[in-house]
């Protein structure tokens, strides 16, 4: 079970949202964040703070009483909502109101105030939505598929283009966001039950030890340690 009570929401036009809380007298703990081309907005203790794409494994300490209360953009999704691009946050943790003045102060008195917090930031986020870079789904469909060589000639980008439009949507180059959405994606399989030899074949990986070795470099443990 996980101490934090962490739950995830399916949110139309978002990857999630989500809740967690450490309960009053718990212990404190910490989390492992690992790498998943996401940006999220966390609220807690009165404030909103921006988590960039990670590039690798990141400790995240919980204290007892803390409540949290967050949405999750996929990939290539945050930058037209926070006005930045993707590289200007990736690996970082910083104050929404860095980017959005006051009305971050304003927004995070409204989700404190409100008795469904999690809903009133999703609310309010839902009224800044912006259609996200036209070749953002493209990208990440094409990586899934191909190569980074596939994937600019699929598109009529040379190679510098192509890693300038990725950095700028998602935070990292196209050969890094593709090993960490492959990442992800065998995570899940392996969730799922899936042998991990199995899984490495079913993702791309040249085998299992190579599968072992990626999840070590991306999250910083082994594998079934992180399951």
């Amino acid at each position: 079970m996980n101490p934090t009570g962490y739950r995830e929401y399916r949110t139309p036009g978002l990857a999630c949202s989500w809740t967690s809380a450490l309960p009053p007298g718990a212990e404190p703990f910490v989390q492992r964040v690992v790498p998943d081309g996401c940006v999220d907005l966390i609220w807690s203790g009165g404030r909103i703070l921006v988590a960039g794409p990670d590039t690798g494994p990141r400790p995240s300490l919980l204290r007892p009483g803390e409540e949290f209360a967050a949405v999750r953009f996929g990939p290539g999704a945050a930058p037209p909502v926070l006005g930045v691009p993707a590289d200007a946050l990736r690996d970082g943790r910083l104050p929404l109101r860095d980017l959005w003045g006051d009305d971050a102060d304003r927004l995070a008195e409204a989700v404190a105030d409100a008795g469904d917090r999690r809903g009133a930031l999703v609310a309010a986020v839902r009224d800044r939505i912006r259609p996200p870079d036209p070749l953002a789904e493209a990208v990440v469909t094409g990586l899934a598929r191909g190569s980074v060589r596939d994937v600019a000639d699929g598109l009529g980008l040379g190679d510098r283009q192509l890693r300038r439009r990725s950095l700028a949507m998602f935070g990292y180059g196209p050969k890094t966001l593709q090993r960490v959405l492959r990442f992800q994606r065998a995570l899940r399989l392996a969730r799922a039950g899936e042998p991990l030899a199995d899984v490495a074949y079913a993702t791309g990986y040249a085998d299992q030890a190579h599968f072992a070795h990626e999840v070590r470099d991306l999250a910083g443990e082994p594998v079934r340690n992180l399951l």
